[in-house]
C-alpha cells in the first residue's frame, strides 16, 4: 500500500505540534517550571515526556533492540519509569528541551511519511498498525499539550484534529478494561459527539442500548483523563456506557489516576448524566 495515506495524518500531527510549540516559545526558564495538573510535573516534564517517547517511536521502527530494552525497563518499573524519564531531563534548559522535542518530532514525521499504513509497530502494549501508532502520538501531543495549557491558564481552540483522539478513545474501549484486569464488555456502545464545527461524529450501532453523547472536546478530555466525567457535558445512557466512561483510557500503559471531580469544574452546570 502507498504511504500517501499517512500524509494527512502526519500533517495533522505537525499542526498539533505547532500549536503546542506556540505555547512554549514565549516561556522563560521560570515559565518552563510552571506546575501542571499532573502531580509533580512541570511544563518541562510534559515536553521531555513527549520528546523521549518520540525518540522511542523512531527506535521502535529503526532500532528494535534499543526499544525492546527500554520497554522491558518500563514494564518492570511501571509509572515510576515515566517519572524517572522526567527527572533525568530536568537539567535541560527550556531552549534545549524545545530543540530536542522539535527535532525528535520532525524525525518521527519524516519516518512516518515513508511507512506502509498497514505496517505493524511494536509499542508498550500490543503491536499497533502504523496509522494507529501515529494517531497515538497525536493524541499524546494533544493530551500533554492540554496539561501545559492548563498549567499556563490558557484556553485552546478545539480543532477538527480532535476526531483522531475521539476515534482512538473509542477503539481503546477493550484496553480500558484490560489494563485494569477486567473483562471487556460485549455490549455495544454508541458514541455520538458534536465536533468543533457542529458536525456529528458517530461510532457504534445506532440501536445500541448503551450510549455516550456530548461535545467532542469533552470526550477527548475524558478519554485522555484530563477531566473527570462529572466536570464535562458528556451524557451516558446504560450501565455499560457509564462504567466505561468512568475508566476510559485512550493511552497505552497502566491505568492513570485521572483528575479529581471539581478540579476543572465548568462555570455552567453540566447536563445531568443518568
Amino acid at each position: 500500500m502507498s504511504s500517501v495515506a499517512m500524509d494527512p495524518l502526519v500533517d495533522d500531527l505537525l499542526a498539533e505540534t505547532a500549536d503546542l510549540v506556540s505555547l512554549l516559545r514565549p516561556l522563560d526558564e521560570a515559565g518552563w517550571d510552571t506546575p501542571t495538573p499532573a502531580p509533580g510535573w512541570t511544563v518541562r516534564d510534559q515536553v521531555s515526556h513527549l520528546a523521549y517517547f518520540d525518540e522511542m517511536s523512531v527506535a521502535a521502527v529503526n532500532d528494535p533492540e534499543r526499544f525492546t530494552g527500554e520497554r522491558a525497563e518500563l514494564a518492570n518499573r511501571g509509572s515510576a519509569y515515566v517519572d524517572d524519564v522526567a527527572a533525568r531531563h530536568r537539567h535541560l534548559t527550556g531552549a534545549e528541551l524545545l530543540a530536542w522535542f522539535t527535532h525528535a518530532r520532525d524525525e518521527l514525521a519524516e519516518l512516518a511519511r515513508g511507512m506502509d499504513p498497514k505496517a505493524r509497530v511494536p509499542w508498550y502494549g500490543p503491536d499497533m498498525g502504523a496509522l494507529s501508532f501515529l494517531t497515538a502520538r497525536l493524541m499524546e501531543t494533544w493530551a500533554h499539550g492540554q496539561d501545559v495549557a492548563d498549567g499556563l491558564g490558557v484556553d485552546r481552540e478545539a480543532t477538527p484534529r480532535l476526531r483522531h483522539v475521539c476515534h482512538l478513545g473509542v477503539r481503546a474501549i477493550p484496553n480500558s478494561y484490560l489494563v485494569r484486569g477486567l473483562r471487556p464488555p460485549e455490549t455495544p456502545i454508541r458514541v455520538e459527539l458534536a465536533g468543533p464545527d457542529g458536525e456529528a461524529w458517530t461510532w457504534g450501532p445506532e440501536d445500541a442500548a448503551d450510549a455516550v453523547r456530548g461535545p467532542a472536546l469533552d470526550f477527548c478530555l475524558v478519554v485522555t483523563q484530563r477531566r473527570h466525567p462529572d466536570d464535562t457535558g458528556l451524557v451516558t445512557r446504560g450501565p455499560v456506557a457509564s462504567e466505561w466512561i468512568s475508566i476510559a483510557q485512550a493511552f497505552a500503559g497502566p491505568p492513570g489516576p485521572g483528575r479529581r471531580p471539581g478540579q476543572f469544574r465548568r462555570d455552567q452546570p453540566s447536563e445531568e448524566r443518568p
